[in-house]
């Protein structure tokens, strides 16, 4: 009996000693990368009215507070300049928890959908161009870490994330998203700083399945009953605002730079308008959580695909939206990727080159987060029009001074006031005088001699090849609303 009394008592004092100690969230760990120059949030759970104090050590500093009735904790420290010198942070409430390997850096969310997800070593029978090299490479990226935040869904917001930070090396690349990874090694050869990506994404979602209740109830007509949410979808991943719940919201303490996002093919089909507003209310939503101001968003235009036939253009009328939310949304950016799948990938949702994608999300976040104006990122749009008998001239935003090519330029079709297309001759064309006319690419067709409307790969699977002088492709566009 006594003996019995007495191991009930160890397992007492040891059950007390566990709750006393401060807990962490998974997103706070060994090989976390801390946003630079800033003041980077640390949380946590404790006892009730209990005092935590954080001693960070690269200023032997400590930040006291103190848990409120429902023991949660968060203080604000100070963060030096970016580093690849390991840091330590030390939290103590009468015991000592310590989290090692800390670098000082650039921190950065992937968000969106599979294209985001897709990991460098790629999905079963979508593999990702260079897999091997990159995996040979690895070692050669110092102080690119990540987290994957598991893809969880939520009828209500959860505050924690079973995850942990790993170190790019040979070993854990290929399971890093290959997007955000190729975004990151750039950004890290640029600005020799450490790289922290959080990827919170989940394939296969719509932008509304990561917009909170209150901005389904106020701007959508989505269901809100769990019984409804479950039943309304087909596939799992559709749902609305479950994994903004369970896969997002573990983030929101966190301190990021910005964010990058890859998502859009599960939207296809959308009436007009409808996702340019919603993914604009979805970035103001993602900044008032963050509490961090007007972060930058960058962000993908959705690849050629198949979807219901190659010549239907339900993906274009997407594309439109999404570029126009690029001009609605501050502070934002998107890269073209109309170059970016392979003939033989009309049926490949997840196309394999992703290494364009990383490396032009990075030329915008260095040209206007961090201010290089020297890269140039932009792809050139539609600027303006002019027919002249049987003959469209156009001019172009963003070409850097050139296109990429005279000859054989393709994509462009012609519709007159029957308003079928019609492929059509595109080339450049120049003429003495220094006029704004005076150099354009002239566009012709022999079907249609009074143009009316002129499209650019306005389609679900159609490669343009037109670039400007920084080889980034032309957004693709229509003229008429039909």
């Amino acid at each position: 009996m006594q003996k019995h009394s007495f191991l009930l008592s160890v397992m007492m004092v040891m059950a007390l000693s566990i709750q006393a100690k401060v807990k962490l969230p998974h997103l706070i760990g060994d090989n976390m990368v801390i946003q630079q120059n800033t003041q980077v949030r640390l949380w946590g759970w404790d006892n009730p009215g209990k005092k935590v104090d954080v001693t960070v050590s690269w200023n032997n500093k400590t930040y006291s507070t103190k848990t409120g009735k429902d023991g949660r904790w968060m203080v604000k420290v100070d963060s030096p300049a970016a580093s690849y010198t390991p840091l330590s942070i030390t939290f103590n409430d009468g015991e000592t928890t310590t989290i090692n390997q800390v670098l000082a850096g650039e921190v950065w969310v992937c968000a969106g959908q599979s294209n985001m997800e897709m990991p460098v070593k790629g999905f079963g029978n979508c593999p990702v161009e260079g897999y091997v090299d990159e995996v040979v490479n690895a070692r050669q990226y110092k102080g690119i870490h990540y987290v994957k935040i598991p893809s969880v869904m939520s009828m209500t917001p959860l505050d924690d994330a079973n995850c942990e930070w790993r170190e790019i090396g040979p070993q854990t690349v290929g399971d890093a998203s290959a997007t955000g990874y190729f975004f990151a090694q750039v950004m890290n050869r640029a600005l020799d700083i450490p790289i922290g990506l959080v990827m919170a994404n989940k394939g296969g979602t719509r932008v509304e399945s990561w917009l909170t209740r209150e901005n389904l109830q106020k701007y959508t007509q989505e269901p809100l009953d769990t019984m409804a949410i479950v039943n309304g979808h087909s596939w799992d991943y559709h749902r609305q605002l479950v994994w903004g719940n369970g896969t997002f919201n573990p983030i929101l303490n966190y301190t990021v730079k910005g964010i990058i996002f890859y998502q859009g093919c599960s939207n296809v089909g959308d009436p007009a308008d409808q996702y340019s507003q919603r993914l604009k209310l979805l970035v103001e939503q993602w900044r008032n959580q963050f509490g961090l101001g007007e972060i930058p968003f960058y962000f993908v235009e959705i690849a050629p695909y198949f979807y219901d036939n190659i010549n239907g253009d339900n993906g274009a009328r997407l594309r439109e939206q999404q570029f126009k939310a690029s001009t609605i949304i501050p502070n934002s950016g998107m890269v073209c990727t109309n170059d970016l799948a392979y003939p033989y990938e009309t049926t490949q949702i997840h196309p394999a080159q992703k290494k364009p994608v990383g490396q032009r999300l990075a030329y915008l976040a260095l040209n206007q987060t961090y201010g290089m104006g020297d890269v140039w990122c932009k792809s050139p749009s539609l600027k303006e029009m002019k027919i002249v008998g049987d003959t469209i001239h156009i001019l172009l935003n963003d070409d850097y001074g050139s296109i990429s090519r005279f000859e054989d330029i393709q994509g462009f079709e012609v519709a007159g006031a029957d308003r079928v297309f019609h492929p059509a001759k595109a080339e450049h064309f120049w003429q003495p005088g220094g006029g704004k006319w005076d150099e354009t690419i002239r566009i012709t067709c022999p079907e249609v001699s009074q143009p009316v409307a002129l499209r650019y790969c306005f389609k679900n699977f159609q490669i343009g090849n037109l670039k400007n002088g920084a080889g980034l492709p032309l957004i693709p566009f229509r003229t008429d609303n039909w």
